[in-house]
């Protein structure tokens, strides 16, 4: 039986389509990469919790007046 789907002088092509661009996993990444990144430095709450876990700490001392 004859290929009827393809003439005698055509030859089987695969046709190479250009692929859509890659969507990226999380598109709020990209803005985070492209800015630039802050100070790393404690806030101003935890520096206080600091400070009073610090105290706590200091044993008590009598003053001799």
């Amino acid at each position: 039986m004859a290929n009827k789907s393809l003439a005698t002088r055509q030859k089987m092509r695969l046709r190479v389509e250009p692929t859509p661009p890659l969507k990226p996993r999380n598109p709020f990444a990209g803005f985070a990469k492209a800015r630039a990144a802050g100070s790393h430095e404690k806030p101003a709450a935890s520096k206080r919790l600091e400070e009073k876990r610090a105290l706590k700490k200091l044993p008590l001392v009598a003053e001799d007046n």
